[in-house]
């Protein structure tokens, strides 16, 4: 069976970066591979990632898998929350630039981060930020908006 993605609009064949809004009804305390048991509060979550390899934007459709149950491998940070939470938006931009960096920075400057989430390929101190309200996804859609602006005008 094909996950169900209804929040997300983009082509799976694409590459790029993208941002996962997920809601955690409650709180709950997840083992997290290499980062052992990790609190999560009940809110919501952006996850910054990255689709520019092979799959593209086809890792986004596996997450969906992981979080309805049917991957059960967990490979990333993020595999461990899924499966507790709800998909809220996708925000998903096509590019060849490497954005993940600067978009999970932009939300950190507004939003406190899960302390070594996601980041353990990079010099970011998260990619997984946290927000006790809704307000965390026009965040998202702005630090999209401003990578994307700020590579078509240093490539032009």
């Amino acid at each position: 069976m094909a996950p169900r993605c209804g929040p997300c609009d983009f082509d799976p064949e694409e590459k790029g970066i993208y941002t996962i809004v997920l809601r955690l009804r409650s709180d709950a305390i997840v083992e997290v591979g290499s980062l052992g048991p990790v609190t999560f509060r009940a809110g919501w979550y952006a996850y910054t990632g990255s689709a520019r390899g092979t799959g593209g934007f086809k890792r986004v459709l596996r997450h969906i898998a992981v979080m309805e149950g049917l991957n059960v491998t967990r490979r990333w940070h993020i595999d461990h929350l899924l499966p507790l939470a709800e998909v809220v938006e996708v925000v998903a931009t096509p590019t060849g630039e490497d954005l993940e960096c600067s978009v999970a920075r932009r939300i950190g400057e507004r939003f406190p981060s899960v302390r070594g989430f996601g980041s353990s390929d990079c010099s970011c101190p998260s990619h997984l930020h946290y927000s006790g309200g809704v307000e965390i996804v026009q965040a998202v859609r702005e630090a999209h908006g401003s990578a994307s602006s700020s590579a078509s005008s240093s490539s032009g």
